[in-house]
């Protein structure tokens, strides 16, 4: 029997669920970008072949994520599962402050709040925003070019590989500001860091700097991307040399006093400049690039499993409990962050909220005002 014989339809057959409807140009929005695969040793672009570049494009709201950027999130995995020419998808954000400091409180705070049917409604897009990253039939680097924080921090996770910014801080901010980082971060980080330091991370809202992530495997690499004198220097505000206190190897822990001081005004006056942490991205595209496909995205596949065991297994189950929190104590975090403002706190009274509850006092508009800062 020939082969070749057979009829055969030539036609590529379009696989594409989306569009570019849920992309945009202007802030808040997502942007979508195929970029050549680059070859790092001679600079030469690789033709017919890309990179898909994912972009939460808000900066000036620190890269938060509107319900409508949810869902280009979502359609650009999408695209670059289905599109042949592309090797891996690179979802970073704009300039130079913050890759994603999780949902837009604003949104929350004036739309979100004291509506729970609405806010599952929301969940379920931002389950379908981790689902698309985990299902995505291409590697998926995050380019951590500032602050990974809240959703952020967990949507960073849900990625493959991470590379960031040296200036990039990470952390969770939920039971701080009305919420629980159960939008990944509990299934995912002990992946990482191990159960103790999961736990604290998760609960505690530290801001942990890059080199310490790096450290405790969280992110790949930290790259420095400040210039004094057209050299790189890294990250000043950080302790970037290993020592030991009360027994534990410490790496990567903040500055105070005045060195801290210091620190910053040397930041402010420098150059920031990408190029590094670009270089990293690039060579892990050639990588990808160099490998067989199939073969890769199987153990990329194989390797998620762990992750989305967990992930699959609660997600319906945090839908509903953000849901339903979002009349209470997600009222109130969302509310006070969102007006910080016009009252200079960006936080409730915790103490008075406790001795309320401690009264085993109604949630009403007396407990709300009672722990609600005043305006200035």
């Amino acid at each position: 029997m020939d082969l070749n014989k057979w009829p055969r339809q030539t036609d590529e057959k379009n696989h594409e669920l989306f569009g570019n409807e849920h992309f945009g140009t202007e802030a808040p929005c997502v942007l979508y970008e195929k970029r050549p695969i680059v070859d790092p040793k001679t600079g030469a672009e690789v033709p017919g072949l890309y990179s898909a570049w994912v972009i939460l494009n808000n900066p000036s709201q620190f890269g938060s994520y509107t319900t409508e950027m949810v869902k280009g999130v979502i359609a650009g995995a999408a695209k670059a599962s289905s599109d042949r020419s592309v090797v891996a998808l690179v979802f970073t954000g704009t300039g130079d402050k913050a890759f994603c400091t999780g949902g837009n409180t604003v949104e929350y705070a004036e739309y979100y709040s004291s509506n729970p049917s609405e806010y599952m409604q929301y969940m379920d897009l931002f389950n379908g925003m981790v689902d698309g990253l985990l299902d995505c039939k291409k590697p998926v680097i995050c380019r951590v070019n500032g602050m990974r924080v809240a959703g952020g921090q967990e949507i960073g996770m849900a990625c493959d590989i991470a590379v960031a910014s040296d200036l990039a801080i990470f952390g969770q901010a939920g039971p701080r500001h009305g919420s629980a980082p159960v939008g990944g971060s509990t299934d995912f980080i002990t992946w990482n860091i191990g159960m103790e330091r999961g736990m604290w991370n998760c609960i505690s809202c530290e801001m942990w700097s890059a080199y310490k992530m790096q450290a405790v495997g969280m992110i790949s690499k930290a790259v420095p991307v400040l210039k004094v004198n057209g050299e790189f220097i890294r990250n000043p505000q950080v302790i970037t040399d290993t020592y030991v206190e009360n027994g534990e190897i410490v790496y990567g822990e903040n500055k105070t006093g005045e060195a801290a001081k210091e620190a910053k005004a040397l930041v402010k006056s420098a150059e920031v400049d990408f190029s590094m942490l670009d270089g990293e991205v690039n060579k892990l595209l050639w990588t990808f690039t160099n490998l067989f496909p199939n073969c890769l995205q199987m153990s990329i596949d194989m390797m998620r499993q762990k992750k989305k065991f967990f992930w699959d297994m609660n997600k319906l189950a945090y839908r509903h409990w953000l849901g339903t929190n979002m009349s209470s104590e997600a009222y109130l975090g969302f509310n006070a962050f969102s007006t910080k403002k016009l009252t200079g706190k960006d936080t409730i009274d915790f103490i008075k909220y406790r001795q309320l509850l401690a009264d085993a006092h109604p949630f009403d508009q007396e407990l709300v005002d009672a722990v609600m800062a005043p305006r200035k």
